[in-house]
């Protein structure tokens, strides 16, 4: 992977005010300032906080140590998550009646972190009005410091509850006093995130969502459309570097996982291709399946980008689509006016190709053809 410092990186990504009808081509790179990221954030070094302005589209950023750090990095989303009530907290200490719990009424969790017996986050009561009261008087004090927009982790539209083993289990519906139904979560889900945009009407939020919530209903469910509609972007974790991703056309294939995209940019929502590869392969991979879809409002990401290592292929512009994706010589192809990408699905067997002309890869050689293995894929710019 070809990598720069940032001293020497001249090229920019698009600002946001570019039309997004022309900005199909651009990357809009998402970065997470995590606590690994702090190096890069503590002192405010020039040529890091520049680095950042110009290749960090957004980055998911962490209150309240980046609280006085807006002002020199204005594109932070600020993380927050959608019903964590976090162990050992003192909200927790003043608000159990707000966590979740089972029938024997031991408290329930979210399944994440788990062992001992205990999990590190309580699950909240998502339908409790107070607790909703709490959590967007929370966060619109967060927001007061200058941040882009709001990141909700786990906006989960199925049940994701939990034992302190890390089992499923279905919490008592304080509205029935029975177990929680799958429906009544996504209802309770889908009402918190529109009371969440209709509090922060000029926020951009961010839902980071699962995509096969609700199968094989999915974006047909009428909770998952309120749920969709309230955010300006759905986050994708993992992207098309998710390894339950298969070919073909199944419920699990990255066609779906395309269709449920293409559903979202029908409610006008943008997406977050939130790649975790390391690998050259994955990370273009990951880079051309965002360029296959990317509607000019949408984002990518992949892990280990930083000002002391960046890979130069988030600096291309292809610019404007020639239209759509379509099936191509057994692979996926897009064009654009300065470019081509191409896409082998996972699952699939290695494809050669024949370019239409000599092009040019990401490593600046002249490329006639071509072979992609399953789940790569590659960026060509015109010569």
């Amino acid at each position: 992977m070809a990598l720069a410092p940032a001293v020497v990186i001249a090229t920019t990504v698009l600002s946001t005010k570019t039309n997004l009808r022309t900005d199909q081509g651009a990357v809009h790179f998402l970065g997470h300032a995590d606590s690994s990221f702090d190096q890069f954030t503590a002192k405010r070094a020039p040529t890091y906080g520049a680095f950042l302005r110009r290749h960090m589209w957004r980055m998911v950023v962490f209150a309240p140590y980046f609280d006085h750090k807006t002002r020199w990095y204005p594109n932070g989303w600020a993380y927050h998550d959608a019903y964590a009530i976090y162990r050992g907290s003192s909200l927790a200490a003043r608000h159990p009646e707000w966590i979740l719990r089972d029938r024997a009424g031991s408290p329930l969790y979210i399944p994440f972190a788990c062992s001992n017996g205990t999990c590190t986050q309580y699950a909240a009561d998502i339908s409790n009005p107070a607790f909703r009261r709490y959590w967007i008087a929370d966060v619109r004090a967060e927001l007061r410091h200058g941040y882009r927009g709001l990141f909700i982790d786990d906006v989960n539209m199925q049940l994701r509850v939990g034992n302190g083993q890390g089992r499923q289990v279905a919490p008592i519906d304080p509205a029935t006093h029975q177990p929680m139904s799958d429906r009544a979560w996504r209802e309770y889900m889908a009402n918190f995130m529109q009371e969440v945009r209709a509090a922060l009407p000029h926020t951009e939020i961010i839902h980071n969502a699962i995509w096969f919530a609700d199968s094989p209903t999915r974006t047909a469910d009428p909770y998952i459309r309120r749920e969709i509609s309230a955010a300006n972007y759905i986050n994708l974790e993992r992207g098309v570097n998710d390894g339950g991703l298969t070919g073909g056309s199944g419920p699990d294939s990255l066609s779906s996982f395309l269709s449920y995209i293409d559903a979202v940019h029908s409610l006008g929502k943008g997406v977050v291709l939130d790649g975790n590869a390391t690998d050259r392969q994955g990370t273009e991979y990951s880079l051309a399946s965002y360029l296959l879809i990317s509607a000019g409002k949408d984002a990518v990401s992949s892990s280990g980008m930083t000002p002391a290592h960046w890979w130069t292929g988030y600096d291309i512009d292809l610019g404007r689509a020639g239209g759509a994706r379509k099936r191509w010589s057994g692979v996926l192809r897009r064009d654009f006016a300065r470019g081509m990408v191409l896409v082998n699905e996972p699952g699939t067997v290695s494809r050669s190709v024949e370019l239409p002309t000599t092009m040019r890869d990401l490593d600046g050689r002249n490329v006639k053809s071509l072979t992609l293995a399953p789940a790569s894929g590659a960026v060509l710019k015109r010569r």
